[in-house]
């Protein structure tokens, strides 16, 4: 393979982890919130929230860890708001998601508008920001050829997010209190029978997985320099976490496979043309796709995941048994 072949392969390969590992912050956080038996919707809000503090507070402080404790902080308040609302006060888990999404969208343009219009703050005036979010490499897997510089050799953010996915696996499948939370999420009125809190397992872990989500929307806005626009640094990757629950079985580990799944086709969107050109005796039908179909792509898996998940047999699925159900302690 010619070198220049071997570095769109290279390139294409990074890029799927690079765009793609905000959706991995949000699935396994969703998968947290989902495991206590609360569906929450409000995903592209929340990550929309902990984007805005994250970066604002991250660039004032010139560090990445307050830009990452901040977006967890920011994730996790959301979070609280929506246990408060759908725990303690039985709001309508599905309308809430929806409302927070709408909520967090906008306090996204207000903060974000409102602070440009006094000085932005632009993220290469950071050094630590920039050099916090340089690449790593690995040592001995980064140089292995082909795939070594496209999946070892990334930024803090990439890590982290792959570690918390392993962590959440753990956690849920080998703690107690994991298999406590998976209990509150099958029967909940059966776990408050053998003492288990209903109540603050909830908050706790909706917390948690929002604070998560709110990492993810952080990691866009630094992917994308900052830049602050009319369009928000989430761009619909808050869905399409929701989705990726559904692909990921309800399993931390395995969104991680269903991430690179969806990155690779919206990877296409930026690379399809240099594999055409690379490659264009086996590939060179890729530039005669129309580019918004290449946008449209993550979307339509997408639908294609939701349309499969609703004809797959439940016998194996990670599905819990109380997800979008209010519990009332008096009923039990």
């Amino acid at each position: 393979m010619e070198l220049d072949k071997l570095g769109v392969v290279t390139s294409f390969v990074h890029n799927i982890v690079v765009y793609n590992i905000p959706l991995l912050y949000g699935t396994v956080g969703e998968i947290v919130v989902e495991k206590s038996g609360s569906l929450n919707l409000g995903v592209e809000g929340i990550m929309a929230v902990g984007a805005i503090f994250g970066y604002i507070c991250g660039c004032y402080a010139n560090s990445l860890g307050v830009g990452i404790a901040v977006a967890f902080l920011a994730g996790a308040l959301c979070g609280l708001l929506f246990a408060a609302l759908t725990v303690s006060l039985q709001a309508n888990q599905n309308i809430t998601g929806l409302t927070l999404t709408t909520f967090g969208l906008g306090v996204y343009f207000f903060v974000g508008n409102g602070l440009k219009a006094k000085g932005w703050p632009v993220m290469g005036d950071y050094a630590n920001i920039k050099a916090g979010f340089s690449d790593l490499p690995i040592p001995v897997l980064s140089d292995i050829p082909l795939i070594g510089q496209g999946l070892f050799s990334h930024n803090l953010l990439v890590y982290l997010g792959i570690f918390i996915a392993f962590v959440m696996w753990w956690y849920l499948n080998r703690t107690t209190p994991g298999l406590k939370l998976r209990a509150v999420g099958e029967n909940p009125g059966a776990a408050d029978s053998v003492g288990i809190n209903v109540k603050r397992m909830k908050y706790l872990h909706i917390c948690l997985g929002c604070g998560i989500m709110g990492i993810g929307g952080y990691y866009m806005g630094l992917n994308m320099s900052g830049s602050f626009n009319s369009s928000c640094w989430i761009n619909g990757y808050g869905w399409i976490a929701v989705a990726l629950v559904i692909f990921a079985n309800w399993n931390p580990a395995f969104a991680i496979i269903g991430t690179f799944v969806f990155g690779f086709f919206n990877t296409l969107r930026v690379s399809g043309s240099s594999l055409a050109a690379a490659f264009p005796g086996v590939l060179g039908w890729l530039a005669a796709v129309p580019t918004q179909l290449y946008q449209a792509l993550p979307f339509l898996i997408t639908a294609i995941v939701l349309v499969a998940s609703s004809v797959r047999n439940k016998q194996g699925s990670g599905l819990p048994a109380s997800l979008g159900l209010n519990y009332f302690r008096e009923e039990r």
